[in-house]
């Protein structure tokens, strides 16, 4: 064991393979370049690589996964591995890709969407391994003690011609939209973390470059240390341009979906993204993407193709026993048309309204939910093969529901 500062580790990995698919798969850009950050890791130094993220939600996404899974790589190399909750970043709301500012969170409800994030991140990389776990730290540690002086000074590192150069703040400029001063803070901010934490390397998305170079800047400024900028690819959907892992758009799988949803979900992806979404966010092998990209240029591949992509992502969040369940599950619900044998069972009071009976088992996660499913026709009453057309629907006989296009429950008295 060796020691970098306070810190014990194994010995860093210099194996020249190993770096170089650390360092191209997944991997848009790196800044200033891939061969100075190369040069560096066949040296054996222990760098401190981080991630940031901003509970603005209660989950994580497989979009969040590409960076979670590029770090685990670096973490087995031997590299320091941080990942950064902005819990106080998240009070301001990051302006990038947005035409408006973003609504205000509270302390409350950031704390109430991290509850689970270490859970979800810990399903691609490791926080308990015992030679050299990835850690987990909270911006407002450094940030909420931040003096007014000291916010001054670092905002004399930004010039505001900058900040309008980003393409949302043009966009509202031209739109005759607000931008609010608080919103340049953002960057200014995410940046300082990297001068916290006193980092050689920072993992983001490319929507995330403006924000990651202001912190390579001020890291310069305020540690005189050069500071690596790693950029992966957005999963987008090719059809509208768009991020594929969007609530509103569609396409939206998170980590700590149930692995039939999981599975269920990836199969309604476009088939345009099936390659992608296996190189970027599952541990499959490099071999086996670039064999299903030249597999997939055949239409009459394409099913089985897919369902294999859905059997790799529950696999690498689930495990292998819930993958092979969730498309056992997936075969006979959807392609032979049944309902599963298993489906969840519970118990309810004759003239009991569906809608509580579903929230109690958290099959809906809201009354509001349940309306939408309503309205839309997606709640089916499969016993008696009709659609449940009444939000305010009451349970007078054992029935088994559908509700969605994956969610089944058997009601019993």
């Amino acid at each position: 064991m060796k020691s970098y500062g306070t810190i014990p580790y194994m010995n860093v990995l210099t194996d020249e393979k190993k770096i170089d698919e650390a360092l191209e798969r997944s991997v848009a850009n790196i800044l200033p370049s891939k061969e100075a950050l190369k040069k560096i890791l066949l040296t054996g130094k222990r760098l401190r690589f981080y991630i940031g993220a901003d509970p603005t939600g209660p989950d994580l996404h497989l979009g969040h996964a590409t960076n979670f899974i590029l770090l685990e790589r670096m973490r087995k190399l031997g590299h320091e591995i941080i990942v950064l909750f902005g819990d106080f970043t998240a009070r301001i709301g990051d302006p990038t890709d947005k035409d408006a500012a973003r609504k205000a969170l509270t302390e409350e409800e950031i704390e109430e969407n991290i509850k689970t994030w270490k859970k979800q991140v810990g399903k691609v990389l490791h926080l308990d391994d015992k030679e050299n776990p990835a850690v987990i730290k909270k911006n407002s540690v450094w940030l909420s003690k931040l003096s007014p002086e000291e916010i001054l000074k670092l905002a004399a590192h930004v010039t505001v011609q900058r900040m309008i150069e980003r393409d949302m703040f043009e966009r509202r400029l031209i739109a005759h939209k607000p931008i609010y001063l608080h919103e340049f803070f953002y960057p200014l901010l995410q940046g300082y973390d990297s001068v916290a934490m006193d980092v050689d390397v920072e993992v983001g998305g490319t929507d995330q470059t403006f924000n990651m170079l202001v912190g390579r800047d001020l890291q310069k400024t305020y540690n005189n240390k050069e500071k690596f900028v790693i950029t992966t690819p957005l999963l987008e959907d090719p059809r509208t341009g768009k991020k594929l892992m969007s609530k509103s758009e569609g396409g939206y799988v998170a980590l700590n979906d149930a692995p039939q949803d999981m599975y269920g979900k990836v199969m309604a992806l476009p088939d345009e993204v099936v390659v992608s979404v296996l190189e970027h966010s599952t541990l499959a092998s490099i071999s086996n993407v670039r064999k299903m990209e030249k597999d997939f240029s055949h239409p009459e591949n394409r099913r089985d193709l897919k369902m294999l992509l859905a059997r790799e992502v529950v696999k690498t969040y689930h495990g292998e026993k819930d993958a092979i369940e969730a498309e056992a599950f997936f075969v006979a619900t959807f392609q032979k048309k049944d309902t599963p044998r298993e489906a969840p069972q519970t118990t309810a009071s004759s003239g009991e309204l569906l809608v509580d009976v579903l929230l109690r088992e958290g099959t809906v996660a809201s009354k509001t939910e349940f309306r939408r499913l309503v309205k839309e026709g997606a709640v089916t009453d499969l016993d008696q093969a009709h659609l449940i057309e009444d939000e305010k629907h009451v349970i007078t006989k054992p029935t088994t529901f559908k509700i969605g296009k994956r969610r089944f429950l058997r009601v019993l008295l």
